[in-house]
């Protein structure tokens, strides 16, 4: 089974894929519910504050942002931040 690392990098993976849609569509939208899930599951409860403070921390361009990238696809952090903002609204 993969570690949680490697789980939480699988959904920017996955997210990468959805680029070609608007962030608030309905995939893009399912994502940021399931990876509030994943935190609150794994880590701490992941309140929408939370989880939008996390969406600004993905699209800050450090190196969190460039392993988000480099797992998605160029944009794959800006489009998580979007995703999330447009979830948590």
């Amino acid at each position: 089974e993969l570690d949680l690392g490697a789980q939480l990098m699988n959904f920017f993976t996955r997210l990468g894929q959805m680029r070609p849609c608007d962030p608030g569509c309905e995939a893009a939208q399912a994502w940021a519910k399931e990876l509030q899930a994943f935190f609150t599951e794994h880590y701490y409860n992941c309140t929408n504050q939370i989880l939008m403070g996390l969406g600004q921390m993905y699209a800050a361009g450090d190196e969190m942002n460039e392993n988000i990238d480099r797992a998605g696809g160029e944009g794959t952090g800006d489009f998580a931040r979007r995703a999330i903002e447009i979830y948590c609204k």
